[in-house]
């Protein structure tokens, strides 16, 4: 799956024969789960702060990636979609 990047309409990009592209509609958050992750990172790990040095924001970015890959139960449940398994 695709998001509507330029990149992934290049003529140059070489699709082998196994594969099939997907294309999402530019803003589809409801399609793309890492839009998902985004969202949740901002709204229980960055939201509402102050960083006064650009290396702060850094290392509250890295803390906050951190903590959420090592719950990979918490991302599975952020980022599962009933309609990938075929259960609309």
């Amino acid at each position: 799956m695709l998001d509507a990047a330029r990149r992934h309409k290049s003529p140059r990009l070489v699709i082998p024969d196994n594969i099939v592209l997907l294309s999402l509609p530019p803003y589809a958050p409801g399609l793309n789960a890492v839009d998902n992750i985004w969202e949740y990172l901002r709204g229980n790990a960055l939201s509402l702060r102050i960083w006064n040095t650009y290396d702060a924001i850094v290392e509250a970015c890295c803390q906050a990636w951190n903590v959420l890959i090592a719950t990979p139960d918490l991302i599975t449940s952020i980022t599962n979609r009933d309609w990938a398994h075929g259960r609309i």
